[in-house]
């Protein structure tokens, strides 16, 4: 249709814009099932669409980031923290001339699998699942989407690209995966790189953000920190002129700004040192081409362990995480014990065979707020009984 854009020309434009070592569109390696291709959309567009559709993305709104979602409508929760990722992803995809579309892709669809009570949740069913070879949310996250989802009648799962699933497998595979696994090189596709940054950047400033807006981080104690410092003197800088006192959301659009505009320099020189021809070439160096400069990079570890001394572990989440430890272990050992309580979607799909696996899907998927009910509905009985 004459004025129209459509998916050809997409693929044309990507050819001739991107870098040589992009992954693009029209080069993809297919999908588990075959399907016709899009006329208007490309293979990437189309795994981010079918993503941004999917049940889990839209639990995501209420699985915990930090704080439960009682405790505030404000703070962070798996959703918005996963849009903030897939903004940053693609920024800097776009500057280091990758392909957009999947770095979005991977970024939104990353934390799908992702436990119940954040990182406090995954702990619990790891342990749970340590003599059926543990639990790992970016695994879970490729069983979500090659399984346990169900939107189409031809084949289970959404069906993605390989490019995608890949960039979704961090650590390989080490349970049974009843389709084929994405073979891992020594590193995944450099969108799949970008991704992981993204959430990166994502995580340690709305982790920050949201520690001084509780009240349990003092931006004084900040103060330590040569990367806060040199964020606080560029938004300074930058609002010079206003006569107004610079607050810490300002000092944190300063750091985001900083670690991006960063992993855009260094990135740009890493990949004219490496030299890759194709995104493959990419994938066999021995190290990640996408990164920080030395002084950011330790910056940035200076940051997480001031988070991980003065929030994470900070009593007011330590009570939370406590409590979300013996919900989801009591959640776990009851549906073990008795499998008739999971739902017939559950024991009768795709991703049934192994009782216990089938158990930690069923609470992997579960909101923080369903996991709750369920358990004051399910302990209360266990206990009469």
């Amino acid at each position: 249709m004459p004025g129209t854009h459509g998916r050809s020309e997409s693929e044309r434009r990507e050819a001739e814009l991107l870098a040589p070592y992009a992954v693009k569109s029209g080069d993809s390696r297919g999908r588990l099932h075959g399907e016709a291709e899009h006329d208007v959309r490309t293979v990437f567009q189309r795994d981010r669409d079918r993503v941004i559709h999917s049940r889990a993305f839209r639990r995501l709104e209420y699985k915990t980031q930090v704080f439960v979602y009682h405790e505030g409508d404000h703070y962070r929760n798996r959703l918005t923290h996963t849009i903030e990722n897939a903004q940053i992803a693609r920024t800097l995809a776009r500057a280091l001339r990758l392909n957009e579309d999947l770095a979005e892709a991977v970024a939104l669809a990353h934390d799908l699998g992702h436990t119940p009570f954040a990182h406090a949740g995954e702990r619990v069913l790891d342990e749970l699942m340590r003599e059926e070879g543990g639990f790992d949310h970016n695994r879970q996250t490729l069983r979500v989407v090659d399984l346990l989802e169900f939107r189409y009648p031809a084949f289970v799962g959404l069906n993605l690209c390989y490019e995608t699933r890949e960039g979704l497998l961090k650590h390989g595979c080490d349970w049974p995966h009843p389709v084929p696994v994405p073979e891992l090189e020594n590193q995944r596709y450099l969108e799949a790189q970008i991704a992981d940054l993204a959430d990166e950047i994502a995580y340690s400033n709305h982790d920050l953000d949201d520690g001084l807006s509780s009240g349990i981080l003092q931006r004084d104690e900040l103060e330590s920190l040569w990367i806060w410092r040199e964020a606080r003197a560029i938004a300074e800088a930058r609002w010079s002129g206003i006569d107004a006192p610079i607050d810490a959301r300002q000092i944190i659009t300063a750091l985001i700004d900083l670690w991006v505009s960063d992993a855009i320099e260094a990135s740009a020189k890493r990949l004219e040192e490496a030299g890759p021809k194709t995104a493959d070439d990419a994938r066999r160096c021995a190290e990640p081409l996408i990164g920080y400069s030395a002084q950011v990079e330790e910056g940035k570890r200076e940051l997480k362990l001031f988070l991980r001394q003065h929030f994470y572990y900070h009593p007011r989440v330590k009570r939370m995480t406590d409590r979300a430890e013996k919900v989801l272990t009591d959640l776990f050992e009851i549906h073990r014990a008795d499998l008739d309580l999971l739902p017939e979607k559950v024991r009768h799909g795709a991703g049934s065979g192994d009782p216990a696996r089938m158990v930690a899907d069923y609470i992997a998927g579960m909101t923080d707020r369903f996991a709750m009910a369920t358990h004051a509905r399910l302990a209360s009985a266990h206990e009469r009984h």
